[in-house]
């Protein structure tokens, strides 16, 4: 089973680009275990307590982590930092965040990211 870890970006997807993100991931990896690091849970509440699209889709987001993932702990306070310190942990991270993104490949992790409209592809380091 692959573990898969899903950053803040990612959890917005369902509602920001209307990415079926759970059901794109079991296309791409099969079988999957979901983890969210504390610091994005927390920067998903932080977003969802503003108003518009952005707190809509972390409050979607706050949910999809709390119904779907499970909470890993880290040292860092950033959560692209937190991505970072733990991407050797898990097999896939998930983003749409273009640093993150080429950091986590530095790292020697494979990334999940959207391709085209609403799909999901692998880059691999």
């Amino acid at each position: 089973m692959a573990t898969v870890a899903m950053d803040t970006s990612a959890l917005m997807m369902p509602v920001e680009r209307d990415v079926r993100v759970f059901e794109e991931l079991e296309r791409l990896v099969g079988d999957f275990e979901c983890v969210a690091p504390q610091a994005v849970r927390d920067e998903l509440a932080k977003l969802s307590d503003g108003a518009g699209e952005e707190a809509v889709a972390a409050s979607v987001g706050a949910d999809l982590a709390a119904d779907r993932c499970r909470t890993v702990e880290h040292e860092a306070s950033y959560a692209d930092d937190a991505l970072v310190e733990l991407a050797d942990e898990f097999d896939y991270v998930v983003t749409n965040d273009g640093p993150l993104k080429e950091r986590v490949l530095d790292a020697g992790t494979p990334v999940i990211h959207i391709r085209g409209r609403n799909k999901l592809a692998v880059s691999q380091p």
